[in-house]
Protein backbone atom coordinates (compact mmCIF):
# COMPACT_ATOMS: atom_id res chain seq x y z
CA UNK A 1 0.00 0.00 0.00
CA UNK A 2 1.44 3.17 -1.13
CA UNK A 3 0.76 6.24 1.05
CA UNK A 4 -0.91 8.35 -0.96
CA UNK A 5 0.20 12.38 -0.27
CA UNK A 6 -1.26 15.52 -0.86
CA UNK A 7 1.42 18.53 -0.83
CA UNK A 8 0.27 21.82 0.29
CA UNK A 9 3.07 24.37 0.23
CA UNK A 10 4.11 28.01 0.49
CA UNK A 11 7.68 28.36 -1.21
CA UNK A 12 9.50 25.68 0.86
CA UNK A 13 7.41 25.69 3.57
CA UNK A 14 5.39 22.74 3.36
CA UNK A 15 2.53 20.31 4.89
CA UNK A 16 2.00 16.73 3.72
CA UNK A 17 -1.28 15.10 4.25
CA UNK A 18 -1.94 11.03 3.73
CA UNK A 19 -5.47 11.16 2.33
CA UNK A 20 -5.81 6.98 3.06
CA UNK A 21 -4.37 7.34 6.39
CA UNK A 22 -6.98 10.01 7.73
CA UNK A 23 -5.61 12.73 9.71
CA UNK A 24 -2.07 11.92 9.25
CA UNK A 25 0.35 14.80 7.93
CA UNK A 26 3.33 16.36 8.68
CA UNK A 27 5.41 19.49 8.28
CA UNK A 28 8.80 20.68 7.26
CA UNK A 29 10.63 23.56 6.13
CA UNK A 30 11.02 22.21 2.60
CA UNK A 31 9.23 19.07 0.90
CA UNK A 32 11.99 16.75 1.46
CA UNK A 33 11.95 17.53 5.52
CA UNK A 34 8.28 16.86 5.54
CA UNK A 35 8.30 13.33 3.52
CA UNK A 36 11.20 12.53 6.23
CA UNK A 37 8.61 12.56 9.11
CA UNK A 38 5.83 10.57 7.29
CA UNK A 39 7.11 7.54 8.70
CA UNK A 40 7.35 8.00 12.09
CA UNK A 41 3.80 9.80 11.61
CA UNK A 42 1.78 6.65 9.94
CA UNK A 43 3.39 4.38 12.73
CA UNK A 44 2.31 6.48 15.63
CA UNK A 45 -0.89 7.20 13.66
CA UNK A 46 -1.90 3.08 13.26
CA UNK A 47 -0.75 2.80 17.09
CA UNK A 48 -3.20 5.45 18.11
CA UNK A 49 -5.79 3.46 15.89
CA UNK A 50 -5.15 0.64 17.64
CA UNK A 51 -3.92 -1.39 13.57
CA UNK A 52 -0.88 -3.13 13.48
CA UNK A 53 2.08 -1.48 12.24
CA UNK A 54 3.66 -1.77 9.18
CA UNK A 55 6.89 -1.02 6.83
CA UNK A 56 5.60 2.31 5.28
CA UNK A 57 6.63 2.69 1.83
CA UNK A 58 8.02 5.79 0.47
CA UNK A 59 5.19 8.45 0.39
CA UNK A 60 3.52 8.81 -3.11
CA UNK A 61 2.27 12.33 -3.83
CA UNK A 62 -1.19 12.31 -5.83
CA UNK A 63 -1.98 15.91 -5.14
CA UNK A 64 -0.12 19.50 -5.32
CA UNK A 65 -1.43 23.08 -3.63
CA UNK A 66 0.18 26.29 -4.18
CA UNK A 67 -0.85 27.91 -1.48
CA UNK A 68 -0.51 31.52 -0.39
CA UNK A 69 -0.83 31.02 3.21
CA UNK A 70 2.05 30.65 6.08
CA UNK A 71 2.04 27.08 6.16
CA UNK A 72 3.73 26.85 9.44
CA UNK A 73 0.95 29.00 11.35
CA UNK A 74 -1.91 27.59 8.79
CA UNK A 75 -4.22 23.83 8.57
CA UNK A 76 -5.01 24.16 5.03
CA UNK A 77 -6.67 25.49 2.58
CA UNK A 78 -6.56 22.61 0.17
CA UNK A 79 -9.64 20.34 -0.98
CA UNK A 80 -8.46 17.10 -1.10
CA UNK A 81 -9.67 15.42 -4.79
CA UNK A 82 -10.12 12.53 -2.12
CA UNK A 83 -12.73 14.73 -0.59
CA UNK A 84 -15.06 15.44 -2.98
CA UNK A 85 -16.96 12.11 -3.62
CA UNK A 86 -20.00 11.10 -1.93
CA UNK A 87 -19.77 8.82 0.92
CA UNK A 88 -21.30 5.44 1.75
CA UNK A 89 -22.79 5.08 5.33
CA UNK A 90 -19.91 2.55 6.15
CA UNK A 91 -17.33 5.34 5.16
CA UNK A 92 -19.25 8.09 6.99
CA UNK A 93 -19.55 5.83 10.24
CA UNK A 94 -15.52 5.39 10.48
CA UNK A 95 -14.79 8.82 9.50
CA UNK A 96 -17.22 10.10 12.34
CA UNK A 97 -15.67 7.15 14.76
CA UNK A 98 -12.22 8.77 14.03
CA UNK A 99 -13.49 12.26 15.07
CA UNK A 100 -14.95 11.18 18.16
CA UNK A 101 -11.84 9.29 19.18
CA UNK A 102 -9.96 12.17 18.80
CA UNK A 103 -12.04 14.43 20.47
CA UNK A 104 -12.34 11.77 23.44
CA UNK A 105 -8.54 11.07 23.46
CA UNK A 106 -7.54 15.26 23.65
CA UNK A 107 -9.97 15.49 25.94
CA UNK A 108 -8.00 12.90 28.52
CA UNK A 109 -4.99 14.44 28.00
CA UNK A 110 -6.32 17.70 28.82
CA UNK A 111 -7.81 16.74 31.81
CA UNK A 112 -4.37 15.15 32.90
CA UNK A 113 -2.59 18.21 33.06
CA UNK A 114 -2.10 19.25 36.51
CA UNK A 115 -1.57 23.04 35.69
CA UNK A 116 -3.98 23.83 32.44
CA UNK A 117 -2.64 27.42 32.86
CA UNK A 118 0.98 26.62 32.59
CA UNK A 119 3.27 27.23 29.44
CA UNK A 120 6.88 27.30 28.67
CA UNK A 121 6.77 28.03 24.91
CA UNK A 122 7.53 31.69 23.54
CA UNK A 123 4.58 33.72 22.56
CA UNK A 124 4.94 33.77 18.90
CA UNK A 125 2.39 36.07 16.65
CA UNK A 126 0.76 34.73 13.72
CA UNK A 127 -1.33 35.70 11.13
CA UNK A 128 -4.40 34.80 13.14
CA UNK A 129 -2.83 36.26 16.69
CA UNK A 130 -0.63 34.83 19.01
CA UNK A 131 -0.87 30.90 19.13
CA UNK A 132 -2.30 29.05 21.74
CA UNK A 133 0.37 28.16 24.62
CA UNK A 134 -1.02 26.88 27.66
CA UNK A 135 -3.09 23.71 27.48
CA UNK A 136 -6.07 25.43 28.14
CA UNK A 137 -5.61 27.69 25.37
CA UNK A 138 -4.97 24.76 23.18
CA UNK A 139 -8.10 23.25 24.38
CA UNK A 140 -10.30 25.87 23.93
CA UNK A 141 -8.97 26.74 20.59
CA UNK A 142 -9.66 23.09 19.68
CA UNK A 143 -13.05 22.93 20.87
CA UNK A 144 -14.50 26.08 19.88
CA UNK A 145 -13.64 26.03 15.99
CA UNK A 146 -16.37 23.24 16.22
CA UNK A 147 -19.16 25.73 15.13
CA UNK A 148 -17.43 27.13 12.82
CA UNK A 149 -16.38 23.71 10.93
CA UNK A 150 -20.09 21.91 10.93
CA UNK A 151 -21.12 25.55 9.82
CA UNK A 152 -18.69 25.94 6.89
CA UNK A 153 -21.04 22.77 5.86
CA UNK A 154 -24.55 23.89 6.73
CA UNK A 155 -25.33 22.77 10.12
CA UNK A 156 -25.79 25.00 13.00
CA UNK A 157 -23.42 23.30 15.48
CA UNK A 158 -22.35 25.13 18.97
CA UNK A 159 -19.37 24.51 20.98
CA UNK A 160 -21.12 23.84 24.54
CA UNK A 161 -19.97 21.41 27.00
CA UNK A 162 -16.86 19.95 26.19
CA UNK A 163 -15.22 18.96 22.74
CA UNK A 164 -16.72 15.68 23.09
CA UNK A 165 -19.80 16.42 23.64
CA UNK A 166 -20.33 19.48 21.25
CA UNK A 167 -18.35 17.74 18.12
CA UNK A 168 -21.22 15.09 18.83
CA UNK A 169 -24.12 16.88 18.88
CA UNK A 170 -22.79 18.33 15.49
CA UNK A 171 -22.61 15.09 13.96
CA UNK A 172 -25.97 14.24 15.35
CA UNK A 173 -27.16 17.61 13.44
CA UNK A 174 -25.97 16.91 10.34
CA UNK A 175 -27.22 13.51 10.00
CA UNK A 176 -30.73 15.12 9.77
CA UNK A 177 -29.47 17.01 6.63
CA UNK A 178 -31.05 15.41 3.31
CA UNK A 179 -28.58 13.12 1.45
CA UNK A 180 -25.88 14.65 3.42
CA UNK A 181 -23.78 11.52 2.17
CA UNK A 182 -23.81 13.06 -1.14
CA UNK A 183 -20.91 15.43 0.40
CA UNK A 184 -21.83 18.33 -1.10
CA UNK A 185 -19.02 20.84 -1.68
CA UNK A 186 -19.15 24.32 -0.32
CA UNK A 187 -17.66 27.64 -0.65
CA UNK A 188 -17.22 28.63 2.79
CA UNK A 189 -16.49 31.82 4.63
CA UNK A 190 -12.90 32.73 3.03
CA UNK A 191 -13.37 31.41 -0.35
CA UNK A 192 -12.32 27.45 0.75
CA UNK A 193 -13.82 24.69 -0.27
CA UNK A 194 -15.56 22.69 2.62
CA UNK A 195 -17.12 19.11 2.35
CA UNK A 196 -18.09 16.58 5.06
CA UNK A 197 -15.26 14.22 3.86
CA UNK A 198 -12.86 17.28 4.92
CA UNK A 199 -14.84 18.58 8.31
CA UNK A 200 -14.22 14.54 9.45
CA UNK A 201 -10.83 14.47 8.11
CA UNK A 202 -9.87 17.78 10.03
CA UNK A 203 -11.44 16.30 13.25
CA UNK A 204 -9.57 12.87 13.36
CA UNK A 205 -6.20 14.57 12.90
CA UNK A 206 -6.84 16.79 15.72
CA UNK A 207 -7.11 19.86 13.72
CA UNK A 208 -10.99 20.34 15.28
Amino acid sequence: MKVKCVWEHNGDDSILYASNFIGAFTRGKSKCEAIGKMSSEISAYLKWKGALTWDVPEPEIIQEKVSTLTISDADSDVLFDEEKKPLSMAEYEELKSLALKSARDFLTMYEAVPDKDKSVLPVRQTFYGEIPRSAYEMYEHTKNVNAYYFGEIGVQADNNGTIEECRKRGFELLAHQPEFLENKVYLGSYDEEWSLREVAICGSGGLF
